[in-house]
């Protein structure tokens, strides 16, 4: 069974929990199945859930912490149009591995050398199963990297604004493991590489503790935008122990060296 994982393969505890930064998340929201007009025949196959069907539908919650209790409240307003709502369950799982650092300034990667293991099989319950690569070029210049071995298709995406390319190899493609069984998608640099910093993204933040004790202790979250002229919406989840108490009261937001104050 291990063999036909799919892509869960590569979660190894191991690998996950020694990385620069790991996040698990698990969204629910409402998604309109039937609408009125476009109800499905008997002969007609299931489709994919789709979303909101009415702007009307909200779904406001609060992802639980570890100690913490938390609340969660839904408010559903269903347009009359559609005649069926179904939930839908997404479960993400964020890993960053920093090779740059820890890799003497190497910036060649490869899935083994992640996460220690490749991919071998798809999941046979699975519709859709892909890896996205971003061959984005910097600076507007090709970049002289090679991907390996060749993705199935290439796809470009506006992303932030900045316009995105993506080497994507579907692993339920029959052409993907026809030479191996063992998929092990690796990028190099063709040239010598450079000792340079790596260039600064879009939306980045910094985080750090100011203060001791319960007196002037203080945790201090900063976001950045690089963009030259675009404003982007940010929904910040902090993340804290739970010995740490926290006073509500004390929050203060700066921007541009203004304080606003919650709503």
């Amino acid at each position: 069974c291990s063999l036909q994982a799919g892509l869960a393969v590569l979660l190894k505890a191991e690998r996950l929990f020694h990385s620069s930064y790991h996040s698990q998340a698990v969204h629910i929201r409402p998604v309109c199945r039937v609408s009125a007009g476009s109800a499905p025949s008997l002969n007609t196959p299931k489709e994919n859930p789709k979303p909101p069907c009415h702007k009307g539908s909200h779904w406001f919650s609060q992802l639980p912490c570890d100690g913490f209790t938390v609340a969660a409240y839904l408010f559903l307003v269903q347009d009359a149009s559609c005649l069926a709502v179904s939930w839908e369950l997404r479960q993400t799982l964020t890993v960053v591995f920093d090779f740059f650092s820890s890799g003497q300034g190497k910036k060649d990667w490869s899935l083994f050398k992640m996460f220690s293991r490749t991919l071998t099989d798809t999941c046979p319950l699975a519709s859709q199963s892909k890896v996205y690569v971003d061959i984005s070029p910097k600076n507007k210049e090709k970049e002289l990297l090679e991907v390996s071995p060749p993705p199935t298709s290439v796809h470009e995406a506006v992303v932030q604004g900045d316009r995105k390319t993506y080497a994507v190899y579907d692993l339920l493609s029959p052409s993907l493991f026809n030479t191996s069984r063992s998929l092990n998608v690796q990028l190099k640099w063709k040239r010598p590489q450079d000792s340079s910093e790596m260039p600064i993204p879009t939306l980045y933040a910094q985080r750090y503790v100011g203060g001791y004790g319960l007196q002037t202790g203080e945790i201090c979250t900063l976001i950045y935008n690089t963009h030259p002229y675009r404003a982007f919406p940010v929904i910040l989840l902090e993340t804290v122990p739970w010995y740490l108490r926290l006073y509500v009261h004390t929050l203060a937001i700066i921007t541009k060296g203004k304080e606003n104050k919650p709503s």
